[in-house]
This record gives C-alpha cells, structure tokens and sequence, in this order.
C-alpha cells in the first residue's frame, strides 16, 4: 500500500530541498585539507613555518599536496613571518606562514607587523586550542583573536569546515586589497573535522571566489589637473618608495619630461638605477647631500607610492605644491600637505598622465629654471659621487665599512637581489650598493627590525632560485636570527650573508650620542667566530680582517654558488654614519656626550677628525693601493 503524505510533510521536503544545500567540491574533505586547497587556488606555492600539535592537522594537509606546495621548516617563527613578508615584496604574490597557538603565534608577530607597516600581502594561518577546551586555560591557550586584532586588516577564527573555504578567500583578498596581514585561526578539533551534511538554509555551495580587482587608476580630472601642476612646476622633485617599484619606466618618462630629479626612499632605492642621470640616491639620515638640497629648494613635491616618515626632510609646509599617487587613500596627505590626491596603482595612474605632461626636452616653453635646476642637482651629485668614491677606496686599518660595501656592490649580478638589514648597516647599504636595472631590493621599511636581512634573502632564493640572493648585515642583526643559516643550508639556498662586524650596536651607540647628547651604554658585543658558525651549520664561510683581502675574498665569496656563505668583514667601529649635512645640534650633542664621560672618545674624535680630513684631500690624491 502506497505511503500518504500530509501537508507537513509536504513542507520538510520543500525545506529540505530548497533550503539547505549539499556540500560544495570539497565533500569529505577536512577543513586543513580545504584551506590548503583554497591557498592552491589564490596561487600560493609555498608556506614557512614550524609544525606542532594545533597545527599539524593544516601540516598533514600540506604533506600530502607537497607536488603543489611548498612547507619550509624555520628555526624560529620570527623569521616564518619575515620570510612570508619578504616573499611578498619580492614576487608581488601572497606570504604565507603558520604557527602552533600560544608561543609559536606570539613568535610570528615581530615579523607580521613588518608586513603591517610595509604594506605586504601576507597570510598567518594559527592552530588553537580544540574548541571545547578553549578559554579554560589550557596548555598554549591564548586569545589569538585579541592578539592579532591590531596587526591584522581581516582577523578570523575558522570554526567549521563548511565556513573555511569562504574565510581563505575572505583573507587572500582583503589581504590583497588592504595591502596588509590576514590572520585565521583554526582549532585543532576543526581542523580534522570533514565537510559533509548540509549548509544552512543561506549559504550556496560556490558563492565565495578566488578572484580580487584592486583600484588601478585615478580620477580623470584630477589626472588633468595633476598635469596642469606639473607643467607649469618650475623645481619639480619626484620622490618615490615601495609602491612604484613596478612603474620605474613611467618614473623615469615623467622625471625626462619635467626636467625632474627622482629621489628614493630606501624601499624605492630599486626603482630606478643608482646612476641614472635624475637620480639624486636616498633621503633623509641615509640619503645624500643634493637630495636635501632639492628637497629645500623645490616649488613641487611629486610623491609616488611612498609615505617616508621623516617629515624633516621634506620641503617646508606651504614651500611647495604637493602632489601624491597611493594605492591607499588613507595615506594620502600623511606626510606632506596634498594639493590632489590620486587614488591607485603607480604604474597605470602614470601612464595616463604621461600624454598630459609637456617634454620640456623639445617644449622650450618656459624651460630654463627647470634645466637649471636639475642640471645643478647633476652636478651636485656627481660631487657627491666622488665623495663615496674617496670613502669607500680607504686603505685604513680597520677595514671602513664602506670599503667592503663598495667591493660586495662590485660583485652583484644583474639581476641581483639584495636583502639589508636594519642599524648602521643600512646606511652603507644605501649608499654605497649601487643599483643596475633588473635588481631588486629590500628590508624592513617602517618598522626597521633588525634581523630581516637573512630570512629575506632566504625567501629570495626560493622564489627565484637563479638569481643572486644577499644577505647584507650587522653583526647584531645577524646573531637575533642566526639559526635560519642553518635553514639556507638545509634546502640548499647558497644565499650570500655580508656581515659587517663592529662588535658593536652601531646605530645606537650614534642615537646615543648624536641625538642625545648621552654617553654610548650597554651597545657592546663579545666576539663571535661566525666562520666557525658557517661551517658548524654546513655552509662556507670567509674572515676579512685586512684590506688587502677585502676585494679576492668578497670575489671568491659572491661567487660561490654550492653551499650558502658567510663573509665576516672586521669593520672600524668608530667609523661614523654622518648625515648628508651635519647641523650644529649633531656637533654639540657630540660634545656634550664626550664631557659626559663617553668611552672611546678619543678613538672617535679621531675618526671624525680624519673623516674631515680625507673629504678635503680628496681631489688631490688616491686611496687605491698599488696593484
């Protein structure tokens, strides 16, 4: 006899059927295995990492799609995360790192809030505790959620499979778009747990996609007026960061055009070439003398994609007209008082500029105090230049830091890829690292961690394994994260590692001194035999203590190419990280600090007394030793 059905049963099959969904693609899967599948997706091919017990479920998921994508095991979570950010700068894709909860999460935030304050696109995948464990202070039990919250532009707990799909695509695009840190949690129950049932009655298997459209040009009329501006700028200064490095073409066609000097925040420094005849090389404590002077002569200031901090060496407020390209319009008139703001990418707001903007190369039309001006940064520069020149061809004992920068910007390939560290180094970097086009460069930006260096470059080298990947650093940068050499070593990355040894914290002992009027305190090293170090991990490593050994071993060094290597350069560590122009509240804060009793004082003086002195013979005679 047939079965009857009753009107409420007529509506459970119509709920049934129409309200909630059968699972998507991935039925059956587990949400570690969805979440990996999801990353595969957005084109990510490698993560950086350290496994443990909430979070080996996620690991299991990328074991078995090893084929696709790529777990680098870190010595440290720090450098899981620095290494996810420099991953990011240089390939323009998603970083991706993951942690247990508890102390491997709080290790990963150092190098997370780099991402942050760069504006890098980086995923943070964290395990935590199982879901009815939770708040119950439990082993490794922290509130990620509130930890995260600040560093993060999308901060999400994944609390079942069938929520896991749409949240990795929710995260990969925000992070994109947001240009900053996407944080999900799993717990260590969820990620076991299958997708399989039903959705509920308003979710729809396939709404979320893996697909993101960032603003790419500015309005048209401001674009008109930007033109208008610019044509009629008589000392025009472009200055460019991190957000124009895909655009170094268009930099270089509107700088030809205005008869304009391009200066480079130290994220811009890849931009364009160190020798390219507009460039007046960095700004502010680590940029140069023509720099400064553009900067407190010019009547326009150009800003693309850059928010450098130090507001004191821009142009007065009210002195200049202030134009500004960013991808972010929260970071348009941060630094300097914005006449148009144009809300975009680079690379496509200049190319629609370009046709507006007169060539003052063939237009005559009220060109002379445009030539002029560029043509005296020129030669400026070109006075500058031989400065470096002097400094770094010092045949003094020790070693100046400056001669071993020199040698190593010698030995780059063309398409090297440089990683600076963050402390005195980075001024010699930024000076004396001269850049071809086809290089890239990087290193902490804002936020100036010290340590970034070694696990940048080794993000460098697995995403493009055929280049020259350097690692160019302190000593005291070097020693926080040391152990990921070993990490080099092991997925046999032959990344060069330059240390500059001074024993010292170099750049405080100058904050100390020179910003403070204080004596150095608690700045100094004991010795580290970081050949011993080199080998001791399984790589290669090259002692310089005297000059004549600087060129032949930093050559033997940048060359090798089986095993990563360390190059320890013994450098002079009085040598001083001058600023293009040195106020008189520099020279006091000097004095002030050796009448309080600064040790090595005598040593210092000294060196500054002969820093003087070579500058003023520089003309008349050559450091070069005698082949």
């Amino acid at each position: 006899m047939a079965k009857s059905y009753g009107i409420l049963d007529a509506f459970k099959f119509i709920r049934n059927k129409n309200q909630y969904y059968r699972m998507s693609e991935y039925e059956d899967l587990k949400t570690g295995d969805i979440v990996a599948e999801a990353l595969i997706d957005w084109g990510v091919d490698v993560v950086f990492g350290i496994p443990g017990d909430s979070i080996n479920g996620f690991i299991e998921a990328l074991r078995v799609r090893k084929d696709k994508i790529k777990f680098v095991l870190v010595r440290h979570e720090e450098s899981a995360a620095l290494m996810a950010c420099g991953y990011a700068k240089y390939t323009g894709k998603l970083g991706v790192c993951t942690s247990i909860a508890g102390p491997g999460a709080i290790h990963l935030l150092n190098g997370l809030y780099d991402a942050k304050a760069d504006n890098t696109p980086v995923i943070v995948i964290t395990g935590g505790t199982s879901t009815d464990l939770m708040n119950s202070s439990f082993q490794q039990d922290v509130n990620l959620m509130n930890l995260f919250s600040d560093v993060s532009v999308y901060n999400s707990m994944i609390g079942s499979p069938r929520q896991a799909e749409m949240a990795v695509d929710i995260a990969c695009r925000t992070a994109y778009v947001r240009k900053g840190v996407s944080h999900l949690n799993i717990p260590n129950d969820v990620q076991e747990q299958k997708l399989e049932g039903n959705y509920s009655r308003h979710k729809v298997p396939g709404h979320t996609s893996d697909i993101f459209v960032t603003p790419t040009s500015a309005d048209k009329r401001l674009i008109e007026k930007t033109a208008e501006i610019l044509n009629n700028g008589k000392k025009i200064v472009i200055l460019v960061g991190q957000g124009a490095l895909n655009a170094s073409e268009e930099v270089i066609d509107v700088a030809q055009k205005l008869n304009a000097p391009i200066i480079k925040a130290m994220l811009g420094k890849a931009v364009v070439p160190d020798d390219h005849p507009h460039s007046l090389g960095g700004i502010g404590f680590l940029g140069t003398e023509p720099s400064s002077d553009a900067m407190a002569e010019s009547d326009t200031l150009f800003m693309v994609g850059t928010s450098f901090p130090y507001i004191e060496y821009l142009p007065r407020p009210g002195q200049a007209t202030g134009i500004q390209i960013d991808i972010k319009p929260e970071k348009i008139g941060l630094r300097y008082p914005i006449k148009i703001g144009l809300i975009g990418d680079s690379k496509q707001v200049l190319s629609e500029l370009i046709p507006l903007l007169h060539d003052r190369r063939t237009d005559r039309r009220d060109n002379n105090t445009s030539a002029e001006f560029l043509k005296s940064k020129q030669d400026a520069m070109k006075k500058w230049n031989d400065i470096l020149n002097e400094q770094s061809s010092r045949a003094d004992e020790p070693i100046k830091p400056q001669v071993v920068a020199a040698a190593v910007s010698n030995e780059l390939d063309d398409n090297a890829i440089i990683s600076v560290d963050s402390g005195i180094n980075t001024c010699w970097a930024a000076r004396f690292l001269k850049l071809k086009n086809g290089m890239k460069f990087s290193g902490s930006g804002s936020l100036a961690t010290m340590g970034c260096a070694v696990p940048y470059a080794i993000a460098a080298k697995i995403a493009y394994p055929d280049r020259q990947s350097v690692a160019f650093v302190g000593d005291g940068g070097f020693t926080m994260l040391m152990s990921e050499f070993a990490t080099a070593v092991q997925y046999n990355l032959p990344i060069k590692v330059i240390i500059l040894n001074n024993k010292i914290l170099g750049m405080i002992r100058w904050e100390q001194m020179a910003f403070l009027g204080n004596p150095e305190y608690g700045i100094e090293f004991s010795q580290i035999d970081f050949v011993k170090i080199a080998e001791a991990c399984g790589g290669k490593g090259f002692s310089i203590s005297k000059i004549k050994d600087v060129e032949p071993v930093i050559h033997d060094a940048m060359r090798e190419d089986d095993v990563p290597v360390i190059v320890d350069a013994h450098v002079d560590p009085f040598e001083a990280p001058l600023p293009p122009k040195i106020s008189m509240e520099f020279v006091r804060n000097i004095a002030k600090a050796f009448a309080k009793g600064q040790p090595y004082a005598k040593e210092i003086g000294l060196t500054l007394s002969i820093d003087q002195l070579h500058e003023k013979l520089r003309g008349l005679h050559s450091h070069k030793q005698e082949n």
